[in-house]
């Protein structure tokens, strides 16, 4: 099974054997390292058949990425697999398939 890894420079911000959505890897929360701090953003959106997400401020080292990541906190029947797992914004955060 393959790996993803989400990474800005030279930090990894998460790993896992991932699970993809619609394009994207969704990570477990423990997989997050301690190299990435997720802090809550006031910005929402809405899926018609995964439901309401929130999303983080991604913080690496000195820098901070707005509304970089999102989950699901309480996403329809359809995506509970997902349920809490953190997804990156592949146009901010480096996503690598090994």
């Amino acid at each position: 099974m393959s790996i993803a890894k989400a990474t800005v420079r030279s930090s990894v911000l998460a790993e896992t054997k991932y699970e993809t959505l619609e394009g994207n890897v969704y990570f477990p929360p423990w997989t997050i390292t301690d190299q990435c701090q997720l802090v809550d953003s006031d910005l929402t959106t809405y899926c018609g058949w995964k439901g309401h997400a929130k999303y983080y401020h991604v913080v690496v080292e000195d820098i901070t990425i707005p509304n970089a990541a999102w989950y699901y906190p309480e996403p329809y029947e359809a995506a509970a697999n997902i349920k809490g797992f953190i997804a990156f914004d592949k146009s901010k955060i480096d996503i690598i398939v090994e």
